[in-house]
């Protein structure tokens, strides 16, 4: 993410504050306060529970990482046609 231009953001009557654009793909917020009164937030993207047994399988995750640099790469074949198989 590339950075962007410091903006100033006034809380509302409710102390919230609108993120906007950068909250563009973020599901959720991290967010710690530094002893110099400073307010981190740090962005997260939460996994489906169906797929975070792919992120706790670390052989499951690097085979699909390495899939996904092979297809990247050009390195795929054609395994032919699977319509065979839909319903069963």
């Amino acid at each position: 993410m590339a950075a962007s231009p410091e903006q100033t953001v006034r809380p509302d009557s409710k102390g919230r504050i609108a993120l906007g654009a950068y909250a563009k793909g973020v599901s959720s917020y991290r967010i710690r306060q530094e002893k110099d009164g400073r307010l981190i937030l740090e962005p997260y993207a939460e996994v489906p529970a169906r797929e975070a047994w792919l992120y706790k399988n670390k052989k499951a995750l690097e085979s699909v990482r390495q899939g996904l640099r092979d297809a990247k790469a050009g390195k795929v074949h054609d395994l032919g046609d699977f319509t065979k198989y839909i319903g069963k």
